[in-house]
């Protein structure tokens, strides 16, 4: 069966900008992990699965054996170079396409034109709603902020396949459903700007959900896990099953985003719901071998047209190539199973792949 995924053609639905400065060894580490502080004395994040994983898929990309050691990966990562590496890495991870989220660029970071040239594939716009009410605020009174962003929002659709929020870190995604009301939305505004801060306010995230669908582009949402900005308990996608059934009469696609450990709950809403999806994002590079149980358990819900492949690669180059190796591997393992115990034939399983792969992602996103 990895005759038959191996060459599988991929589009990464969602990911980020990278890094080509130069890394020290203890800023690598952090990059390969959710965390935010550095691994606690006598341990090492790169001591993990995603740490075996990147031995496994990267290492021969840098010239290395399969599982060299960790040092010898970094010495060889700098003596190469990070212009090298990045060109090397996101070659090797064989994308067509690149959907990358307009989220804050932290210094360092290439933008998503140079990062397609390094992976030598066309990148669409992903657009982050929270982050651009937080642009607009500053330039609009209470009363007007709605016609701001809406204004806003229309002006970055050229070139924007999809929208995100992340509401999920913001306040939960166990949000009122309805749509609020413009004196709800001024008031909220009105707050939000009198005390100042992030956009966290329930009112302004469901009116921002809502803005996304008026505009008609798929509407990625980040569920499951994360960073520890995130209150896991709270970004279960299973939160947004009223807000799916509220949406549903207008057809616009909800992608869920990553969704482990609340996997199998995303799979079941994209059964029941025609316009939700779920993406494996940030499950499969950070799962490593693991990825092929959590795919299986993705796959006993969710119909095959609706799952879609993404990376959520964010800062390392590496990160891309896990993903899209892992994802490779993993679902030739899955559909082989199938194939072997005479629940698919062959061809059904060359189907599904090509549909988690690609094809879902280029019919969700109008890529074609």
């Amino acid at each position: 069966m990895a005759v038959l995924t191996a060459d599988l053609p991929l589009i990464d639905g969602h990911c980020h900008a990278i890094t080509t400065a130069p890394l020290d060894d203890a800023a690598f580490e952090l990059w390969c992990t959710e965390a935010d502080e550095p691994a606690a004395p006598g341990t090492s994040y790169l001591d993990s699965r995603v740490g075996l994983a990147l031995r496994r898929w990267c290492a021969p990309v840098l010239d290395l054996p399969v599982h060299a050691p960790v040092e010898d990966y970094l010495r060889r990562r700098r003596r190469l170079g990070p212009d090298e590496v990045a060109t090397r890495l996101l070659r090797a991870a064989n994308l067509s396409a690149l959907l990358v989220d307009t989220g804050p660029v932290a210094g360092g970071l290439v933008d998503r034109h140079v990062l397609g040239t390094l992976a030598g594939a066309s990148t669409h716009a992903v657009v982050r709603l929270e982050l651009l009410a937080e642009r607009v605020a500053p330039g609009t009174d209470a009363a007007g902020f709605a016609a701001a962003f809406a204004e806003a929002l229309d002006e970055a659709r050229p070139g924007a396949v999809a929208t995100k929020s992340i509401a999920a870190y913001r306040h939960g995604l166990d949000l009122d459903p309805a749509r609020p009301e413009p004196h709800e939305v001024s008031a909220a505004a009105s707050r939000w700007q009198r005390d100042g801060g992030r956009l966290t306010d329930p009112v302004l995230l469901r009116h921002l959900l809502w803005s996304a669908v008026d505009a008609g582009l798929p509407v990625q949402l980040h569920t499951g896990f994360g960073d520890r900005d995130a209150a896991l308990a709270r970004a279960d996608p299973a939160l947004l099953q009223p807000f799916c059934a509220a949406t549903l009469p207008f057809g616009v696609p909800l992608v869920l985003l990553h969704c482990y450990p609340y996997h199998r709950q995303a799979g079941w809403l994209a059964q029941v719901y025609p316009h939700v999806h779920a993406d494996l994002g940030l499950t499969v590079p950070h799962l490593g071998a693991r990825a092929t149980a959590v795919l299986g358990e993705f796959l006993e819900l969710a119909p095959f047209g609706k799952l879609l492949y993404s990376s959520d690669a964010y800062g390392l180059p590496e990160l891309y190539v896990i993903a899209a190796a892992q994802l490779r591997h993993s679902l030739g393992l899955v559909l082989a199973e199938a194939v072997d115990d005479g629940a698919a034939s062959a061809a059904d399983a060359r189907r599904i792949a090509e549909q988690i792969g690609a094809g879902n992602a280029a019919r969700v996103y109008r890529l074609d």
